[in-house]
């Protein structure tokens, strides 16, 4: 098992930035990906980074605003957000897939943000 927990959460205006941290713990050596996933009100969750090894990936809405880190000595990853817009807002879950799995089959219980206009 592994355990995931966020934090860095909070309101935040528009054009503003945020830092999202996720500690990991449990299986560590059992996680193959991590990546962050977000559930705006009314809507289903979706992933929006991952990582995998060097490779790194952002859904489209986005790219060049967010930035997904490691700190492999700490268990943790960090979601760096800048430029943030309202639909930015959401519950942001840190995620995490095992060896086992073909998709993030782990996941925190979630922090908030709030973008306000």
């Amino acid at each position: 098992q592994v355990q995931l927990v966020e934090s860095g959460g909070g309101l935040v205006q528009a054009g503003g930035s945020l830092r999202l941290s996720c500690a990991a713990s449990g299986n560590i050596n059992n996680i193959a990906a991590l990546g962050w996933g977000r559930q705006a009100p009314g809507k289903q969750r979706e992933l929006v980074a991952s990582l995998f090894g060097s490779n790194i990936g952002y859904t489209h809405s986005v790219k060049g605003r967010f930035t997904i880190a490691r700190d492999n000595a700490k268990n943790t990853i960090y979601l760096q957000m800048n430029s943030l817009k309202p639909e930015d807002t959401g519950v942001y879950y840190c995620a995490a897939r095992g060896f086992e799995s073909t998709s993030m089959n782990y996941w925190g219980k979630g922090t908030l943000v709030t973008v306000s206009s």
